[in-house]
């Protein structure tokens, strides 16, 4: 057996060892992936919004084409919001993996992973301008920024009171 073999000595901290980047960053590629795809022509609102009709026509027979049309603005829009809220809780968890085995604080890596979900919003918006069927707007952009803060946010800090909850555990005494 060599001596010191990587087994830490007693009393010292273990050095972190970098993380797996592929195993931290593959669900957040994937969702950008699925974004670009929900990005295009094929996922207008002129093509999703005939589909949905035809089928609630042939499951709820006839529905008042005005309400159907601020039902499917409304659930855009909060697909919208769960999807970009997805994204930025996804980076959030790539820069952890990436960054916090250096012991970097939490709100470094809650505020790259905002930035990340902003652009990856503007890139998206700006994407759709150059698509007839599409339109790219500043409003989505922002309204897609605004949810991926809200989820960052709860995120934030239920992770800051899981830390300490476990902080508090780890101090507690044995046998208490």
């Amino acid at each position: 057996m060599r001596p010191n073999s990587g087994v830490p000595k007693l009393g010292s901290d273990p050095v972190p060892s970098p993380p797996n980047l592929f195993r931290a960053w593959w669900p957040a590629l994937i969702w950008v992936v699925l974004i670009t795809f929900e990005s295009t022509d094929f996922f207008s609102s002129e093509h999703t919004g005939g589909a949905l009709y035809s089928m609630l026509t042939h499951l709820l027979g006839q529905i008042d084409l005005y309400k159907f049309l601020v039902f499917h603005h409304y659930l855009r829009k909060t697909g919208h919001v769960i999807g970009y809220g997805m994204l930025a809780l996804l980076l959030l968890r790539g820069w952890r993996a990436t960054l916090d085995y250096q012991d970097l604080k939490l709100p470094k890596t809650t505020l790259l992973s905002w930035l990340g979900t902003a652009f990856v919003a503007s890139m998206d918006e700006w994407h759709q301008s150059y698509i007839p069927s599409r339109t790219g707007t500043w409003r989505d952009a922002v309204l897609d920024s605004t949810a991926g803060l809200i989820f960052l946010v709860v995120a934030y800090f239920w992770l800051r009171r899981a830390r300490r909850a476990s902080a508090v555990v780890a101090s507690d005494p044995p046998g208490f």
